[in-house]
């Protein structure tokens, strides 16, 4: 019997993906390993292998294919010795495969006007009734063929006032094809990718659902920044160069370790508290941003951090992320300093209880010692889950963060 091949979760938030693309054709072998396609998850694109060895025998989803089902068979694979004939009237034991339309428009957004109305076209067809569910009921009720009725709802869909006057056997008089009477600014509807109908689904239930308030603190950076470029200085016959974000990755972590009670998510009956800090750092991508992770940050030297966050960066851009590099964390930081973004209020990443906003270092006027001066200032605000965090909690998260920012030389000494 042919052994299905299941679209697979790649992800835990995954319950369609798109096939984009096959690495094998109908009746190519294939061995435990060997690369079969390309699937678009929530997150990235990643490669799918074998895990049996035998013939590919029918490809039942065709590549360009989107929002495939978990669990639907894409293609059948035949054991050794199996012949093709064992392929003829096959029924897929899971969910029913899913093809491309055999006359696929290309995936292309289209210019429209935005005031123009549709026009109205009959729906005289016997292959579909557009009908609504009232106007369907009305027209059982008087005994009227809808086949004969021409409708006057959106793109010819009949509604409730194409058959309110009518009796059986009559027919509604066709409506005149509207013309566009004005014009309006052109538009473009871009269709939505997977990643993106998984950050909106994400970020709307968490706006809903969980209770934000927001904390936020002025670091000054001089001594970071003259920190930083003895460092670099250092490394520099090396090739490695450290960034004000990795001091910022190194001092969440530290402000972690030192305030447990922010290193913590809601899982609905219980507040989960996380024994290491794995800090989940926003990378902007072509169709949205994933989240890789900087595994136990606070036991790592804050060059350790650099290489690993370089290596991370560059896997989410190219869309190499495996599943465990950027699913978990218990915290998270989104950067937009580096596009001179001076503040700004970051949605938390549920189920994680924090997210910090970063914004662009900048020379501002301070009182030192009742004189006014300049320093390079950074303003950081923390998005909390009141559920799980407290303001003093949140506050001492903060305190912690602005000494390891302002003193670090303390970042250095760690890991």
């Amino acid at each position: 019997m042919p052994i299905e091949i299941l679209m697979p979760a790649l992800s835990p938030t995954m319950t369609e993906g798109n096939l984009v693309k096959w690495h094998v054709a109908e009746g190519d072998k294939v061995e435990a390993g060997d690369l079969l396609a390309e699937i678009e998850t929530d997150k990235a694109t990643m490669e799918v292998e074998a895990v049996d060895e035998g013939t590919i025998g029918k490809i039942l989803i065709a590549e360009g294919t989107q929002d495939v089902k978990v669990n639907a068979a894409i293609a059948l694979l035949l054991e050794e010795g199996e012949a093709a004939t064992a392929l003829d009237g096959y029924t897929s034991k899971g969910d029913a495969p899913q093809s491309a339309p055999a006359e696929k428009e290309p995936d292309q957004p289209q210019t429209v006007q935005e005031s123009a109305p549709a026009p109205v076209v009959p729906t005289n067809s016997q292959d579909r009734l557009f009908a609504s569910p009232l106007a369907k009921r009305i027209a059982l009720d008087k005994g009227v063929d809808l086949n004969s009725v021409n409708g006057s709802g959106p793109h010819g869909r009949i509604v409730k006032r194409d058959v309110e006057g009518l009796s059986g056997g009559q027919a509604a008089p066709a409506p005149s094809i509207q013309q566009p009477t004005s014009t309006g600014p052109e538009f473009e509807d871009v269709p939505l990718s997977g990643m993106r109908k998984i950050i909106a689904k994400r970020l709307l239930e968490s706006k809903q659902t969980i209770p934000h308030f927001y904390l936020t603190v002025d670091c000054q950076l001089d001594d970071l920044m003259a920190t930083r470029k003895q460092l670099n200085e250092g490394l520099a016959d090396q090739g490695k160069k450290i960034t004000v974000n990795d001091f910022v990755i190194k001092a969440v972590a530290m402000a972690l370790r030192d305030t447990p009670d922010a290193n913590a998510s809601w899982v609905g009956n219980a507040i989960r508290r996380y024994k290491h800090s794995d800090v989940s750092v926003a990378v902007a991508i072509d169709d949205g941003l994933v989240t890789p992770i900087i595994k136990k940050a606070e036991l790592k030297s804050i060059v350790t951090v650099s290489d690993e966050m370089k290596v991370l960066a560059k896997k989410a851009k190219d869309g190499k992320l495996k599943p465990e590099e950027f699913q978990g964390g218990s915290f998270s930081i989104s950067n937009l300093g580096m596009f001179g973004i001076k503040q700004f209020n970051a949605i938390i990443n549920p189920p994680q209880a924090c997210i910090m906003a970063v914004g662009a270092g900048e020379k501002r006027p301070v009182i030192v010692d009742g004189q006014v001066t300049s320093r390079t200032v950074v303003t950081i605000t923390l998005s909390s889950d009141h559920r799980v965090v407290d303001g003093k909690v949140g506050a001492d998260f903060l305190t912690a963060f602005k000494k390891y920012m302002e003193n670090p030389v303390l970042l250095l000494a760690q890991g």
